[in-house]
């Protein structure tokens, strides 16, 4: 990029074409913009911002990707969509919606609505009660942050070593 600046104006140039030109000011720390720059910066954030869900969503519960397909295919907003499903995952954590997901796949009803209501329907049958909301820091890392479960095996043999030496001092007694 190159910037030519005159008396009047300031024009910035990528591979000889005028990409930017605006009036020049020498007032200290005056910013110009134009509109429509902005308005493109906006869009290409939100843009950007979308597809980072949409990753996040994918690397959780890779059936999110089929479930948005069919909504694309039906005419769905796709925003909206990605939005309810990533509260859910907040909710619910990512092997329950992909759970979840899959089961509103496999009976044809591919809608966050749907997914949500399978979701609520297992909470009740386990007796578990709703989740509280949780307000977490406005930082990235934190936020777009994804945890995939692990195996509670290590756990269970622990948890069995336990019951195997009570036993064992039980019958030295």
């Amino acid at each position: 990029m190159v910037v030519v600046a005159s008396l009047q104006t300031v024009r910035i140039m990528h591979r000889g074409a005028v990409v930017a030109e605006h009036d020049r000011s020498f007032d200290r720390r005056r910013q110009i913009e134009d509109p429509a720059h902005i308005e493109r910066l906006v869009e290409h954030k939100r843009q950007a911002r979308e597809h980072r869900g949409l990753d996040r969503l994918a690397a959780a519960a890779p059936a999110s990707r089929e479930l948005l397909t069919c909504l694309a295919q039906r005419g769905a907003n796709l925003g909206s969509a990605t939005a309810r499903l990533l509260r859910l995952l907040e909710e619910f954590g990512a092997a329950r919606l992909e759970q979840a997901i899959r089961e509103a796949i496999e009976k044809d009803i591919p809608h966050p609505h749907a997914v949500r209501q399978i979701l609520e329907r297992q909470r009740r049958a386990e007796g578990r009660s709703p989740a509280l909301p949780v307000e977490l820091p406005d930082d990235p890392r934190v936020r777009e942050l994804t945890i995939r479960p692990h195996t509670l095996e290590s756990y269970d043999a622990l948890t069995q070593d336990i019951v195997d030496q009570k036993e064992h001092n039980d019958h030295d007694e």
